[in-house]
């Protein structure tokens, strides 16, 4: 899909917000926390959790008619991230890791389970989901609209992303004209964009030097310093004492193991929606 530089209509950039991240107005909205509230006894604070995914099931049905079968690929797949964690989900090629970050965001429905989020969610999706006519700074301007974010303070964000991420020579480039890595510097920029308090990023490194590697991790610490979660698939992980921890996908479920703890904070509900639509539908 192309568009024109110039096509700046509200319903194309919340199409195109809608492939990444719902916006601050979009977000299932979490419940105001009580002073005390607690579900630990004496009182004390607990974490305040902004995924919870429980018992999702997603097959996919393969071959031609007479011998057509369906593969199931998540097989009631759990898993939670609170506020200021940094989750890993890894897995082999093939196990689900994407299809469930998609189900997770609304992009795909799920057949069974429930997905429940607070706050606002930024996706950066392993396959970046660009306007080939579009510049780098146009991209950023549509995603801006999509989030509702004012013009003064899209334009620090847009400065501050471009330099800190070291591609501000390439902000009036075409997306078809970037290079790979480039390219993953916007797909995470449009992530970063409208500071959400959770960040799902598959596959975001894939493309980078060394030197944007080691940028892409002072971001995220900064992020979980200051209590945004950050739940990133991959199908590796080798810096593992970067994670809080690390959550195993394999056979359809998925299984969890501490690497660091993390700081309590306080407790805010969920509001929790089912994850099951039709098949035209998406867990929202």
């Amino acid at each position: 899909m192309t568009m024109g530089a110039h096509d700046n209509s509200a319903d194309a950039a919340r199409r195109e917000g809608s492939h990444r991240s719902w916006s601050r107005a979009g977000t299932i909205p979490s419940l105001p926390v009580r002073a005390g509230d607690s579900d630990v006894p004496g009182g004390l604070p607990h974490p305040r959790r902004v995924l919870t995914v429980e018992g999702v099931r997603r097959s996919f049905s393969t071959g031609l008619w007479p011998r057509r079968r369906r593969i199931q690929v998540l097989r009631g797949a759990d898993l939670t991230v609170d506020a200021g964690e940094v989750v890993g989900l890894v897995g082999e090629n093939g196990s689900g890791k994407s299809t469930l970050m998609k189900v997770i965001v609304g992009a795909l429905a799920a057949q069974a389970g429930t997905v429940a989020v607070a706050g606002a969610v930024g996706y950066c999706p392993q396959q970046p989901q660009l306007y080939p006519r579009l510049t780098c700074r146009e991209h950023l301007d549509l995603f801006a609209a999509a989030y509702r974010l004012p013009r003064s303070l899209l334009t620090a964000r847009t400065e501050e992303l471009l330099e800190v991420l070291n591609f501000a020579r390439y902000a009036d480039t075409r997306a078809d004209r970037l290079s790979g890595g480039t390219t993953a510097k916007l797909n995470l920029s449009l992530a970063l964009l409208h500071d959400p308090e959770l960040l799902l990023l598959d596959e975001p490194y894939a493309g980078f030097d060394w030197e944007t590697y080691q940028t892409f991790w002072t971001l995220v610490e900064e992020r979980r310093r200051s209590g945004v979660s950050v739940l990133i698939v991959s199908h590796f992980v080798a810096d593992t004492e970067r994670f809080d921890r690390i959550v195993r996908l394999g056979d359809g479920r998925t299984t969890s193991s501490t690497v660091r703890s993390t700081p309590s904070r306080e407790t805010a509900p969920q509001a929790t929606v089912p994850a099951v639509r039709g098949e035209s539908g998406g867990a929202r």
